[in-house]
């Protein structure tokens, strides 16, 4: 098992990301965070139930809510290599990022193949101008042929999504605790078949454009009593920012005023524009109108 950690070289993982899909980073973090991570998370594998329905698949087990089962989850979750990475992936296209969920996943023997799929598909916005998802996968066991190595599909993300060819044979992750997995939300993959005696355990971190809908409500998983036991930057990634301008506001404010110790019964409503936004609102009203005269209901301009 990989014991050490490496220097990441973000720049060339950015490349390899957009050049291929995907990428896998190996010696990310310690392993010996991603197995307090497994000693933790332990129960709830055992107690949660197989999924139900053939693409979850019924010899798997998920669940999420990892920042309030593990105090380790943290850790992997803000990696800053992993962070850099979804920031330059994501920041063309928003205004912050958020994270999109936190998923444990046991693959059990007998588990086939997962159908092949993109999880950008789970938006229905238009596809192939940006990406909207940059999903990191951490075994939590060793990722092996046999076991459920997820199959990742080179070359078949960004405007390659939108075609219809036969995509190219898949590569394994074949890699160890502490690596990370990272692919982009239009790159096809899936979970290989477990034909091996073990479970194969992962934690998957997801961080998408900040202002879409998360995979995993984080404000139900994570309501203001918990949040407020994070570190702002933590709470502010998990949802608890607003997203300019003014998106995922609370009684018009940014929704970290929930987190403090006296949350006011009344709040007043505060402009969060854009620098854009701003600049033309700081200009409105100083050059001469182009339009002049009354408007009707009917959006019709009356100039007498």
């Amino acid at each position: 098992m990989n014991a050490a950690v490496h220097p990441v070289d973000v720049q060339h993982r950015y490349e390899e990301l957009k050049e291929r899909g995907f990428c896998i980073i190996p010696g990310a973090l310690p392993v010996s965070v991603l197995q307090d991570l497994a000693t933790d998370l332990a129960p709830a594998f055992e107690r949660t139930p197989f999924c139900q329905g053939d693409f979850y698949g019924a010899r798997t087990k998920r669940f999420g809510r990892i920042l309030a089962r593990s105090v380790h989850a943290a850790t992997v979750v803000q990696c800053p290599a992993i962070l850099t990475l979804a920031h330059q992936i994501l920041a063309p296209a928003c205004d912050r990022i958020q994270l999109n969920l936190t998923q444990a996943i046991g693959i059990h023997p007998g588990a086939p193949d997962q159908f092949p799929h993109r999880d950008q598909d789970m938006w229905q916005g238009v596809k192939g101008e940006h990406e909207y998802l940059l999903n990191v996968i951490w075994p939590l066991t060793p990722f092996t042929a046999d076991n459920g190595a997820t199959r990742l599909f080179p070359e078949t993300h960004g405007q390659r999504a939108l075609t219809d060819t036969t995509p190219p044979p898949a590569e394994l992750a074949i890699c160890q605790p502490g690596d990370a997995i990272c692919f982009l939300g239009s790159t096809l993959h899936a979970a290989g078949a477990n034909i091996a005696e073990t479970e194969r355990r992962c934690l998957v971190t997801g961080y998408s454009l900040g202002w879409l809908k998360p995979y995993e409500n984080q404000w139900l998983a994570y309501p203001p009593a918990v949040a407020r036991n994070f570190p702002p930057e933590l709470a502010a990634l998990i949802g608890y920012a607003q997203h300019r301008p003014n998106l995922g506001n609370y009684e018009g404010q940014c929704p970290s005023v929930l987190l403090g110790d006296d949350v006011p019964e009344y709040l007043a409503a505060i402009d969060a524009l854009t620098p854009d936004q701003a600049k033309m609102l700081a200009g409105y009203g100083k050059a001469p109108s182009s339009v002049t005269g009354r408007i009707d209901p009917a959006g019709r301009v009356d100039d007498r």
